[in-house]
């Protein structure tokens, strides 16, 4: 799958049980939404994707586990620890005008309602209050992703982000 064609929405981070189900951090809001997208591509950048069924799913505590096609013991299942999972962009449902995927904000050009460039977006992170933009530029910045206050715009096409921010800070 090209970048821009998937979507990164979880990683496989442990075992669960003795019968080849493997526990799962979503990124998907809710956390639960990751087992609508199916079917999972799992790998990694520099390992390459393989296509992979669930065959079950389920919330698990604060975590999600799933049962993958093919893997039924524990040690079968250990070496997609540490593996992400992506899903074709097609899966997903459309972005309102006012909300925007994590993957399409990564690599935007950074820039303030004054004209200073800071950098680009690297990546985001939840906090529980609000999510942050972390700019990798001269130094890194974390900035809160407010829409309307702190983010004045975002232009997807033009690949830039216009944030009310001091420079200095």
């Amino acid at each position: 799958m090209s970048d821009r064609s998937a979507v990164l929405v979880g990683r496989i981070t442990g075992i669960y049980g003795v019968r080849g189900w493997v526990k799962v951090y979503s990124y998907t809001q809710s956390r639960k939404n990751i087992l609508g997208y199916l079917p999972w591509q799992v790998g990694s950048e520099g390992g390459g994707w393989r296509t992979m069924k669930v065959v079950e799913g389920r919330l698990q505590g604060k975590g999600i586990v799933a049962h993958l096609e093919g893997f039924d013991d524990r040690d079968e299942v250990r070496s997609l620890i540490g593996l992400d999972i992506k899903v074709s962009r097609d899966q997903l449902p459309q972005a309102a005008d006012d909300e925007y995927y994590w993957a399409d904000l990564v690599g935007l050009q950074v820039e303030t309602i004054e004209g200073v460039l800071l950098g680009k977006i690297d990546h985001l992170y939840d906090t529980g209050a609000n999510d942050v933009v972390v700019v990798q530029g001269d130094r890194e910045r974390l900035i809160p992703f407010v829409l309307g206050d702190v983010i004045t715009d975002i232009d997807l096409e033009k690949g830039l982000m216009l944030v009310d921010w001091d420079a200095e800070f």
